[in-house]
């Protein structure tokens, strides 16, 4: 089975860095034009940089915007859409503040709302007709091994990310009979600005070292060691190939064997 993307269009979102970086960088390599999608310019630039064409043909470009910023996404992505149509879609973006459910404001909530699961939404919205005029689709969710067991001090993640992870699902069962895959693909440990948040934020709390910590942290992942943003990205690339046509309202845990629950 092919994991060949070449002729295909894919809208990376959170690109400019860690897992989306090493997304984007994926899927060009395995023949994909990639759009990127992020807040900074400058960030946005460096990964355009680092994006290879394995194919003469392969268009890369670039959006920066914040999907927080509703009108202002859509606005964009649309635009690039009816330039030329998306067949696959990561929807990726950084995490909420790590902090108790207890602790946790209804700004907090709604904040990280917005940011994923309504920013999701309208971002399938908007990519789906293409999809469906070209008889292929790929949605790729990157949101937490915390869908199968909630993790400690992320509250408002843990709530948000099993919304997305249900909003997948339903979307799944939808789009399945125009050959369009909607999947979750659930980082454990990864080596991002988003790991190095959680550890300082244990440091904060606890007093312990950051030797501690860590040693802590990967005390309960089986492989004893944080995954590389690389890994996380070869599931997504796998994901949006042909060779996954049959896997659809997955969710996906690369923590190296973290997660208890089956």
């Amino acid at each position: 089975m092919s994991i060949d993307l070449q002729g295909r269009h894919a809208l990376v979102c959170g690109a400019s860095q860690g897992i989306g970086r090493a997304a984007a960088l994926a899927l060009a390599q395995r023949g994909a034009d990639v759009t990127l999608l992020a807040r900074g310019h400058d960030a946005l630039e460096s990964t355009m940089a680092l994006l290879p064409r394995v194919l003469v043909t392969q268009q890369h470009g670039w959006i920066s915007t914040d999907v927080a910023d509703h009108v202002a996404l859509i606005a964009q992505v649309s635009a690039a859409a009816n330039a030329r149509s998306f067949q696959i879609l990561i929807n990726n973006t950084a995490g909420p503040a790590p902090g108790s459910i207890q602790s946790a404001t209804a700004g907090q909530f709604l904040d990280a709302f917005n940011r994923h699961l309504i920013a999701n939404h309208l971002l399938a919205q908007a990519v789906l007709p293409g999809m469906r005029e070209a008889g292929f689709g790929r949605i790729v969710n990157v949101i937490s091994t915390s869908v199968k067991e909630p993790l400690r001090n992320l509250g408002v993640s843990n709530t948000i990310r099993g919304a997305v992870a249900s909003w997948a699902k339903t979307l799944a069962g939808e789009l399945g009979g125009f050959a369009i895959t909607v999947n979750n693909v659930l980082p454990g440990f990864t080596r991002t600005q988003r790991l190095d948040q959680i550890i300082q934020e244990r440091i904060a709390a606890t007093g312990l070292t950051e030797e501690a910590i860590v040693k802590g942290m990967l005390a309960s992942v089986p492989a004893a060691r944080f995954a590389e943003p690389e890994e996380i990205a070869a599931a997504i690339a796998f994901l949006c190939s042909p060779a996954a046509a049959y896997v659809n309202g997955i969710n996906l845990p690369v923590d190296g064997g973290r997660t208890l629950s089956l």
